[in-house]
């Protein structure tokens, strides 16, 4: 048994995964994600192994050249790309000498540097104690040790149990503290619902500029970086479109392969703005060779969040590096399902706002709505809407109207106007194109 030591940032990385050796673009990925939590990479091994090893995930031969490597380049840090057991992560910690830290630990301590709000800091600090609450396997000496001191002595509580009972109670005041946070954030949501200002969420893979966009649809001032996870803290703004409508933007965490379930669970409440947004913009990095495998991923965790069926626009960004033109490409009904721009430039954003404003045409109803005699001036406050399509007389003085007007519009009118919900015989529900 070793003490654990407290930092440390030379590190070793190991590129193991189940069913063979991971490829460029992982290797990749894995080495920005060190890089972002400050790592000062030493040195790098790669394992091609069919089946993980129960003991210590990678073989006996790589164990080996792993240790001799932390000896060689004096390394404080293991970090390994796969996921790690407990009882594997502590068997690596006794032979090599040094912490060993798998990925779901590194996004973790990436996000705990990053967090920079209350409500930030609360979800990571319950994603680490989760996270870590898995891993009391007696990694560390004193928890093999007993509580001492006069009427505490012998067969009592021991430290392992002490802190699987204080993770518990933390765990617990955590989330009620968040429930809190959650709650005014839902308010927020229903004040907007209220108001009639349309939500639009920002998602996306990490690093594919969502904080830049944001900044150029806004003008706020969002902390940007050219590096995994710049920005944690969920940020909203309002801003107004083209024709005039007040818009709320919501940007999001970005996302990443395999993103730890804790932290999905743990930033739950920030996620569900894409989850009650009108409109998701998914960001893409046009300029990334791996751009749909990384879409795919994005669309996992939507799905997870059950935020998968609300519209979604996808943004094509950084085309400043691949030197291609802001374009718009629209689905079947005449709507924009792609914008390709340059956040940074500023190119195609134009284009960008005018495909959002075609997109939050609230859903629209056509049906038939029939008025007696005496109900004049309803029919002329429906003319006034712009809602009539066509009018035809009735026998009894009255009017049949085809109606054809925005959902909230009609119910609004209706309770306006102290009539039946049921008054529209609806025609087929369509989408404003």
């Amino acid at each position: 048994m070793f003490e654990r030591p407290q930092s440390g940032e030379r590190a070793i990385l190991v590129h193991a995964g189940p069913g063979g050796a991971p490829d460029d673009s992982e290797c990749e990925e894995f080495r920005e994600l060190a890089v972002s939590a400050g790592a000062v990479i030493v040195d790098e091994i790669v394992s091609a192994r069919r089946r993980p090893d129960p003991r210590y995930f990678i073989g006996k031969g790589k164990l080996d050249e792993l240790s001799a490597s932390v000896c060689e380049h004096s390394a404080e840090l293991v970090i390994s790309a796969a996921a790690l057991s407990p009882s594997q992560e502590r068997n690596l910690e006794r032979e090599l000498k040094c912490r060993v830290l798998d990925r779901a630990g590194l996004i973790l301590d990436i996000f705990a540097q990053r967090a920079r709000s209350f409500e930030g800091k609360l979800q990571v600090e319950l994603a680490q104690l989760r996270h870590l609450s898995t891993r009391l396997v007696r990694g560390w000496t004193h928890l093999e040790r007993q509580k001492g001191g006069i009427g505490l002595r012998g067969p009592g509580e021991t430290q392992l149990e002490t802190d699987r009972r204080l993770i518990g109670a933390r765990i617990k005041q955590l989330r009620e503290r968040l429930e809190h946070v959650d709650a005014r954030r839902t308010m927020n949501r229903q004040n907007r619902v209220r108001a009639e200002v349309p939500t639009v969420a920002l998602v996306g893979y990490t690093n594919a500029g969502k904080s830049t966009l944001f900044n150029a649809l806004t003008n706020a001032s969002v902390y940007v970086e050219d590096q995994l996870f710049a920005t944690l803290d969920p940020t909203v703004r309002r801003f107004e479109l083209p024709d005039g409508r007040d818009v709320v933007l919501a940007d999001t965490v970005g996302f990443v392969r395999d993103l730890p379930h804790e932290l999905i669970a743990a930033f739950r409440s920030t996620l569900q703005e894409a989850r009650e947004a009108d409109l998701i913009l998914h960001l893409i990095d046009a300029s990334d060779g791996n751009r749909w495998q990384r879409v795919r991923q994005v669309n996992t965790v939507l799905k997870e969040l059950e935020a998968d069926k609300v519209p979604q626009i996808r943004v094509y960004n950084k085309i400043d590096k691949l030197d291609r033109k802001p374009r718009v490409t629209n689905n079947r009904a005449g709507e924009g399902r792609a914008v390709w721009l340059s956040a940074m430039t500023g190119e195609g954003i134009p284009m960008l706002l005018d495909a959002i404003s075609e997109r939050l045409q609230r859903k629209t109803l056509r049906g038939v709505i029939t008025l007696q005699p005496t109900q004049g001036r309803q029919r002329a406050k429906l003319f006034e809407m712009g809602a009539v399509l066509s009018e035809e007389a009735c026998d009894d003085g009255g009017w049949k109207l085809e109606l054809k007007l925005a959902e909230s519009d009609l119910h609004r009118f209706l309770k306006r106007e102290n009539l039946p919900a049921d008054l529209l015989e609806p025609l087929p529900v369509q989408e404003t194109a």
